[in-house]
């Protein structure tokens, strides 16, 4: 009995010696070795995002407590997850094709027949009773067919792990930039309310100046314009927000709740940990979907590596063990042991092509699988070098679009002071007072696009995996 077992023992061992699959080796890295220059001050400072939390990198309570809430409901977020339990069992059942599959068995049986060797001749009854443990076509994997259909299952799963933290990161993002959108909007419509409040009181001056015949009627009908511009960008900025918030609310799973905290205005967001860019080759092990396609690389190597073995002679083994016997009592007996192994060897002859075209389909999909990942690799490098440029580039373009806000709320100052002493017409007071409510609301509109970029850039670095400690 331990004869056989030996056998099956050592065939399994023997199984899966040649590996035929393309070694897996990393493309040379698709982009250049540094970010562009002109930002070598920006990627030495501060710390990595891969070791920021998104609880420490966000500064707004009411942005965590959205964050915390879309990462735990998210309905996408879960399919995802779910895709991992799925990828998974795949990979268990076909990493169990390496091993024989055992069962056992019981068997009795009672027969009666006509026995013309019986005294006197006439039916016999014979009873026969059994018992054992068998494989049943087991695969010696001597080419490794079944051991790269394992890999690549493997290697599935894995894509799939980081597949699922890829979408984390971009949940995120979408989060974090609706939720500036949001309050970008906002901050615009309490701006523009409140200059629909100031020119509706012009607008009433206006017309007591007119009654009076103080002013012309061109004025007063120059001062409705000014209303009229306002109103009409108070309703665009109210359903911007709609959108915003509606967004929002698909992220976050359902209704945003009434009792967040307290938000920051734009302004005190934009001072999050200052963050380190490193090099290019970082993002190879911090951005998710790099390792996503990576593993779908190895997935198709090992692809092809099944495809060649199917060239070879294919050995399959069927085997048993165990006890027979006629009479229960002596069924373990020395005498009642029996066994069988038997090979099972089939060798492709004319298959018209179904396996030259079966590798030539792995092949494609190997070299698919590299233009995937060196693609990625390169839209990587593009995210961070377009985030790193705008952190630099936004800033200069907030603070000088500070400066400006000022100079034109002086310029609206003096034009109505100039319009009061009759030094000018109120053509010169609409001009400035247009140009002063655009470049506020510009400012706003430039400080959420910062607040943005800043987390793309913490997210395009790989930040946002770590869990708030």
């Amino acid at each position: 009995m331990r004869k056989p077992i030996l056998l099956l023992a050592a065939a399994t061992m023997l199984s899966g010696c040649v590996n035929l699959a393309p070694p897996q080796t990393r493309p040379p890295l698709p982009t250049a070795p540094d970010y562009p220059e002109g930002f070598a001050n920006d990627v030495t400072l501060g710390q990595r995002a891969t070791e920021i939390s998104w609880h420490d990198f966000f500064a707004d309570p009411q942005l965590e407590a959205l964050v915390a809430r879309a990462l735990d409901r998210n309905r996408d977020l879960a399919i995802a997850v779910a895709r991992i339990e799925e990828a998974r069992g795949q990979y268990r059942i076909q990493d169990a094709d390496r091993l024989p599959t055992v069962g056992a068995s019981a068997d009795a049986t009672r027969s009666r027949a006509f026995s013309a060797l019986s005294t006197p001749p006439g039916p016999d009854t014979a009873n026969r009773y059994s018992v054992g443990v068998g494989v049943t076509g087991f695969e010696l994997d001597f080419w490794g067919r079944v051991k790269n259909l394992s890999e690549a299952a493997r290697s599935q799963y894995f894509a799939t792990q980081q597949a699922a933290r890829a979408f984390r990161l971009s949940l995120i993002r979408d989060v974090a930039s609706a939720y500036f959108a949001s309050r970008g909007a906002e901050e615009q419509i309490v701006l523009a309310e409140a200059t629909v409040t100031s020119r509706r009181e012009g607008l009433r001056i206006a017309k007591l100046r007119l009654d009076a015949g103080v002013t012309s009627a061109l004025d007063y009908r120059q001062s409705e314009t000014l209303l009229t511009q306002a109103e009409t960008q108070l309703a665009s900025l109210k359903l911007a927000k709609a959108q915003a918030d509606n967004f929002l609310a698909v992220l976050v799973g359902g209704p945003v709740p009434a009792d967040l905290p307290a938000p920051l205005p734009l302004v005190d967001q934009s001072r999050p940990p200052a963050l380190t860019a490193g090099l290019p080759s970082d993002l190879l092990v911090a951005r998710p979907d790099i390792l996503q396609a990576e593993e779908q690389l190895r997935a198709a190597r090992a692809n092809v590596g099944a495809a060649r073995a199917a060239f070879f002679p294919s050995i399959s083994l069927t085997g048993n063990i165990g006890f027979a016997s006629s009479s229960l009592d002596s069924l373990f007996g020395n005498n009642g042991l029996s066994w069988s192994f038997g090979p099972t060897i089939s060798l492709p002859i004319f298959d018209f092509g179904r396996n030259k075209g079966n590798l030539t389909v792995a092949e494609a999909r190997e070299n698919i699988a590299v233009a995937t990942y060196e693609k990625t690799v390169q839209s990587a490098f593009r995210e961070v070098a377009d985030a790193l440029a705008g952190r630099r580039h936004l800033a200069e373009q907030v603070e000088a679009q500070e400066r400006g806000t000022l100079a034109q709320r002086r310029i609206a100052d003096l034009a109505r002071k100039r319009y009061r002493e009759g030094v000018s017409t109120y053509l010169e007071v609409l001009d400035a007072e247009r140009n002063l409510f655009a470049s506020e609301q510009a400012l706003i509109e430039l400080r959420r696009a910062q607040v943005d970029n800043l987390v793309t850039l913490y997210v395009a670095l790989g930040g946002g995996l770590v869990e708030p400690s």
